[in-house]
């Protein structure tokens, strides 16, 4: 088999990627409860104060704070009660000196009133109120715009939605969002070995079920893309050639798994123009991409390391998208080696501030992809780190 004459270092191939692609200017409106996810296409601007006026941050009574100041548990202050409203209502009623109006939490704060005293600050006598404890101007009150002003910018343009952000939307009346269009992506998967699901005969013949297909699609979907599945193909050069040709033509990107080595059987490698082939990353050194197409390898540890290595990044300078990753600070368990040279994909499981290698390691080792949580990257200048070292955590 030939090898590779020359690795390309990691960071160059990705840079390499990523300037051979250009952001999609396509957007559309998304219903906020389909926008998760999604990223926007443009800055998000307030429409209105948020609370749109003030109001009651606690159950209790809408008073002037003024009239409160004297008040002490052994010396209450009595105050009328002329009227009661729940959240949703308005009083007609003006709060004057001597005056309270009785209201729930989230229910406007009526005119003339500037603080909220909590009920249990006061005790009840029919229809007025002995005032126990003072309260000091704008206490347990939510004022107008405390929380977002009108024309204030909210969320900007690159960012990832989150349930929070679509729950700020709907609470500033918007009813959908404006998002980048997803990218496209092709996925095909080849080899003759593999199957569609369990068959013990054709698995005592050397074959194997093919399961790169539904964790690429996962994948595509959690990094802001809509997967297209070509299907898969035996180690045949006609098929292999026509089905890259045509989800190139349909895909933004296109994802092939196998055939990216230089045996007999591996074709996919032939048909694409490729800026780089092979590079220090591992696993998953025979990688290779041009034309917006990626050429991946065969064992789904690979396929999944090159995919965080490389197509997430892709698939986020196609979108835009900003702060994509979850990354922490944590402190080994063990000394992980690494030779000088090389990029190392290192699978880990993170908890309480602490990460644990996987030990079970391979290309053909998927539990070892469910027994971790995230990964950390080891650059081709260092030897790997030390039992007890700080390193940084990319969780999935």
């Amino acid at each position: 088999m030939q090898e590779f004459k020359r690795l390309t270092p990691y960071r160059k191939a990705l840079e390499m990627v990523l300037n051979d692609l250009s952001g999609i200017e396509e957007a559309e409106e998304a219903p906020l409860d389909e926008a998760i996810g999604r990223v926007l296409a443009e800055d998000v601007e307030s429409p209105m104060d948020l609370p749109p006026f003030d109001r009651a941050a606690v159950d209790g009574y809408a008073l002037r704070a003024e009239d409160t100041f004297q008040a002490r548990e052994y010396r209450p202050v009595e105050l009328k009660v002329i009227d009661e409203i729940a959240a949703g209502e308005e009083s007609r009623e003006k709060v004057e000196s001597g005056t309270a109006v009785k209201l729930l939490t989230g229910a406007k704060v009526p005119e003339g009133a500037n603080a909220v005293l909590m009920q249990e600050m006061a005790e009840r006598k029919g229809e007025k109120i002995l005032v126990l404890r003072p309260v000091a101007p704008g206490q347990n009150v939510a004022f107008a715009g405390e929380d977002v002003k009108k024309g204030e910018v909210v969320l900007r343009e690159g960012d990832v939605l989150r349930p929070q952000d679509v729950s700020l939307l709907k609470a500033l009346g918007f009813k959908t969002v404006r998002v980048k269009r997803k990218p496209r992506v092709g996925i095909i998967v080849t080899g003759s070995e593999l199957i569609e699901g369990f068959d013990e005969v054709a698995m005592k013949r050397g074959r194997i079920p093919e399961s790169n297909s539904v964790m690429l699609k996962g994948l595509v979907k959690e990094y802001f893309g809509e997967p297209v599945f070509y299907g898969v193909f035996p180690d045949d050069e006609a098929a292999i050639r026509g089905a890259i040709e045509r989800a190139r033509n349909e895909s933004d990107i296109v994802l092939v798994t196998g055939g990216s080595a230089f045996g007999d059987r591996d074709f996919a490698h032939r048909f694409v123009n490729l800026l780089f082939h092979g590079c220090t990353n591992k696993p998953g050194r025979p990688i290779g991409y041009g034309e917006r197409v990626f050429i991946m390898s065969g064992y789904p540890v690979a396929v999944f390391a090159q995919f965080h290595l490389y197509v997430k990044h892709a698939l986020a300078k196609l979108v835009g998208a900003k702060s994509y990753e979850v990354k922490v600070r944590a402190e080994l368990t063990e000394r992980i080696p690494s030779q000088l040279g090389r990029h190392e994909f290192v699978k880990v499981f993170y908890r309480g501030g602490k990460a644990s290698p996987i030990k079970r390691r391979g290309s053909g080792i998927i539990s070892s992809l469910v027994e971790s949580n995230g990964y950390i990257e080891i650059p081709e200048d260092s030897e790997g780190y030390l039992e007890g070292e700080e390193v940084e955590v990319v969780l999935y």
